[in-house]
């Protein structure tokens, strides 16, 4: 399979559906959208950019990203998708990293490479219209011989901003790609009746490859929002679009969860009694919150993927009470990137679901209770890291198998459990294994909390907490305002309060953890932990 193949498929196949569209826009057609593409691929051969070249994409999500995308894939080229949440410095250890000829670069982005200066790029080609710094080569007439790509080609190199803290630059070919999408509809059916709302970097894989890859290849319609995803975009947005499928990663869901959700139930000491103590009343307030839920998103949902991350169990819960049609599923940019998944349907509370066909998955090495790391082999498995021989053989067993740095294990069922990052696990004193974010899901459920990263410094388990200030004021109310106006004669009773509460979420924490796993102190973060593109924080800068 190869990208060029599904490309032309689609837009012979769906031509006069819709495919791409801001929310408040006029969508394009597929017949459109190619029409699009090969204009941009007849300026790419203008500018010099021949098979195997890399051409560097940067910018917002909206239809002119796909095509440019779509275009350097199809022209035999490679594209090097540049999330926007990355540093200047990142841009531009990308571009020269990568050896890019030239870059599709939206307009607001383009200051963040004004100091890149390297031999290989050649042009600047602004996304939002086309037009090429330094020279308009868009009118030139679009009569092209369609380059042959197989799917063995190289397609795109992603590099990912993780938690270790250094980029490695993912070979996808394109069979990696067009393969992974494919198997994924051994999960979820998606059709050209299908709409997507997509709010996820489309330079991440995940988005990539399932949030528009597999919806081009099946006719779908995919809409864009033209600013950031926050509440007062998103719910209008979703009343306009009622999308029937969306993707997200963890901490949207999570926040909405405590924010919305639990906050409601936790006002007085009653009302959080019988929230957290009487099982029938969660069930109820969860399943009637789950209505309203799906009536914000507009009524039509029907698979809400979650990936990215690992699931709070807590807000899992909720969503499985709340009959909502989520579905979460694993993998990474290196396995392009989905290895196991389910649908709504088949969701098991606190299990991924099963391998996809043609991928292999085994745990290596597992201890007594199965758990071990997650290994995989597959079609969609990267071709390697670019330009880095020595990291890639580290990553791969002599027999071929992609170590994937997880630790997870099989149920009774087959579904793949994940537990957490193979590198975050703290062994304890006596050998026990520590997984910090079993624990962290914990503290984030204490109200107050907006955050928290557990470490191990010197022996001892440490939480670090940031807290939701919000909140914090409605519970010390009085404390709080008396401070502005008093604080030289009130200020050990406000630390004293905040003291309590540090002490309240240590003594809560550790009455529902095992007792290797119970934390010795709790810090206070005063600013936002900082976090990957997918919202992942950057563990590497705290420990």
């Amino acid at each position: 399979m190869n990208l060029q193949d599904l490309f032309y498929r689609s837009c012979e196949r769906y031509a006069e559906r819709n495919a791409l569209s801001f929310v408040s826009g006029e969508p394009l057609t597929y017949a459109q959208v190619k029409t699009d593409v090969e204009r941009i691929i007849a300026l790419l051969g203008r500018m010099g950019i021949t098979k195997g070249d890399k051409v560097a994409v940067l910018g917002a999500n909206m239809a002119n990203w796909g095509i440019a995308y779509f275009a350097i894939v199809c022209a035999g080229a490679v594209a090097v998708p540049i999330l926007p949440e990355f540093h200047p410095d990142e841009i531009r250890n990308i571009i020269e990293h990568s050896d890019s000829k030239a870059i599709i670069i939206s307009n607001r982005f383009r200051p963040m490479i004004e100091h890149v200066i390297h031999p290989h790029l050649i042009r600047q080609v602004i996304m939002d219209d086309f037009s090429v710094v330094g020279g308009d080569l868009a009118d030139h007439p679009s009569n092209i011989e369609r380059t042959p790509v197989s799917g063995s080609d190289l397609a795109s190199i992603i590099y990912t901003s993780g938690t270790t803290g250094r980029s490695k630059g993912v070979m996808l070919t394109h069979h990696n790609i067009a393969s992974n999408a494919k198997a994924c509809l051994q999960i979820q059916d998606v059709n050209e009746n299908d709409v997507l709302l997509s709010i996820l970097p489309l330079s991440h894989a995940y988005e990539n490859t399932i949030g528009f890859i597999l919806p081009f290849m099946q006719g779908a319609s995919i809409y864009y929002l033209e600013k950031p995803p926050t509440a007062n975009v998103l719910i209008p947005a979703l009343q306009k679009i009622r999308p029937t499928i969306m993707l997200s990663v963890p901490l949207v869901i999570e926040k909405l969860y405590r924010n919305q959700v639990k906050a409601r139930f936790v006002k007085t000491k009653w009302l959080k009694w019988m929230y957290e103590e009487l099982i029938p009343f969660r069930k109820t307030v969860h399943y009637l919150a789950g209505r309203k839920l799906k009536a914000a998103f507009g009524g039509r949902l029907r698979f809400f993927g979650i990936g990215g991350a690992k699931v709070d169990a807590v807000v899992e819960r909720f969503l499985y009470e709340a009959r909502f049609p989520y579905a979460i599923g694993y993998g990474l940019t290196e396995t392009a990137p989905l290895l196991a998944g389910s649908n709504p349907s088949q969701v098991a509370l606190l299990a991924i679901g099963k391998v996809l066909d043609g991928v292999q998955v085994k745990i290596n090495n597992p201890d007594h209770t199965g758990m071990g790391e997650i290994l995989a082999k597959g079609d969609n498995v990267m071709a390697g890291y670019y330009k880095d021989a020595a990291m890639t053989q580290s990553v791969f067993t002599d027999d071929g198998w992609f170590c994937t740095g997880d630790l997870g294990c099989f149920d009774k069922h087959r579904r793949l459990v994940l537990k957490g990052r193979k590198k975050n696990m703290i062994l304890g004193a006596a050998g026990e294994n520590i997984y910090p974010e079993d624990i962290e899901s914990i503290i984030n459920n204490v109200k107050g909390v907006e955050e928290s990263l557990v470490l191990e410094q010197k022996g001892k388990l440490v939480a670090m907490v940031h807290l939701n200030i919000e909140e914090l004021e409605k519970q010390y109310q009085q404390v709080m305002s008396d401070a502005i106006q008093y604080y030289n004669e009130r200020k050990e009773d406000i630390h004293q309060q905040m003291s309590d509460f540090l002490e309240e979420v240590k003594r809560y924490v550790n009455l529902h953890v095992n007792r290797f796993s119970q934390i010795q102190s709790v810090e206070i973060m005063p600013t936002p932990f900082e976090k990957t593109p997918t919202l992942k924080i950057k563990r590497y800068l705290y420990s």
